[in-house]
């Protein structure tokens, strides 16, 4: 038997870090996918293998520990924390496809946990819906990272463009928005766990500074969120480049991130920020009219993506 899944990234739009704190934010799936196979070992050790970042590993999923055979750990940690909750031990064969940059602030070990659940669940015939795979592949980020947002294994999980409220309550946008994004990312990956530690480590050292900030960024998004049902890019974009700032305040930009941000701007990007948890990874430009004088104007010292948005959230299936 062979189980497969596959679940997508996403881009966050407004509320990165903030909703860690239980602000609202804003996210969509974007159409760069991470794919998981799952089928016995032939051999009486599990493997995992990700080709297309030139790693491979023995699993010891028993002791969540593994031994190096190839390349560098990345994502590793993701999927060992999915073995140890669901897998039986048994040998198996992992392999890991994506056209998901690792570290670039898309919500790589999101897209990969989710698709690594799911395939898992199949494999092992336990029923699950999108409800409960969210939570689970919430809870297995919780792990690895100490503190993390539901935000980017929900978006991996029922796709589209979604926002997450104070209480907690997701709703999904009906509307059109395959407005013209641009992403940049640079090869200095970010760590999400050690970003979200350093925001509450300044936090808990400026309280009286940094709560209002986290309080004005969720109020940003609700804004943000009434432009989009309007479809007023102008303000979508004037709050994206508030947002940046705020970013800013909380120490999570880089000099390769501002650069890109500045770069979008001055190609005619109308609204340009960070996207993830920084320190390293990825902005995001709103650049109707302008996509490939941004990407042209990006591309001189960074990396681009062209992305849309998609409704496609995971998806599996399983081959006897």
């Amino acid at each position: 038997m062979i189980a497969k899944a596959s679940a997508p990234a996403k881009t966050i739009l407004f509320g990165e870090h903030s909703v860690v704190y239980g602000e609202p934010a804003i996210a969509g799936a974007v159409n760069k996918r991470a794919y998981v196979t799952i089928k016995p070992s032939e051999d009486e050790v599990t493997i995992f293998r990700a080709p297309d970042i030139g790693f491979e590993a023995e699993l010891l999923t028993r002791y969540k520990k593994y031994v190096l055979l190839k390349g560098k750990p990345g994502i590793i940690r993701y999927i060992l924390e999915s073995l140890y909750r669901v897998h039986d031990h048994t040998p198996i064969d992992i392999t890991l496809n994506s056209n998901v940059p690792i570290g670039s602030g898309l919500g790589s070990s999101a897209a990969v946990t989710v698709a690594t659940l799911a395939a898992l669940y199949r494999y092992h015939n336990i029923r699950f819906n999108k409800q409960s795979l969210a939570h689970d592949a919430h809870m297995v980020e919780q792990a690895v990272q100490g503190v993390a947002s539901p935000l980017d294994t929900l978006v991996s999980t029922y796709g589209g463009l979604v926002y997450l409220s104070r209480n907690k309550k997701v709703e999904h946008f009906n509307v059109n928005f395959n407005v013209p994004f641009v992403v940049g990312y640079t090869t200095k990956h970010g760590n999400t766990g050690k970003m979200v530690k350093d925001v509450k480590n300044r936090k808990d050292r400026n309280p009286k500074i940094i709560n209002p900030v986290i309080t004005s960024m969720g109020n940003l998004t609700n804004y943000a969120k009434q432009a989009i049902l309007k479809r007023d890019f102008a303000k979508i974009g004037e709050l994206m480049n508030i947002n940046h700032g705020f970013l800013d305040t909380l120490g999570v930009n880089t000099l390769e991130l501002s650069r890109m941000v500045y770069n979008a701007r001055e190609a005619g990007a109308i609204g340009a920020k960070t996207t993830g948890a920084g320190g390293g990874g990825s902005i995001i430009a709103l650049c109707p009219g302008k996509v490939e004088e941004v990407a042209k104007a990006i591309d001189r010292d960074d990396n681009i993506l062209k992305i849309r948005f998609t409704r496609k959230g995971v998806s599996s299936r399983v081959y006897k």
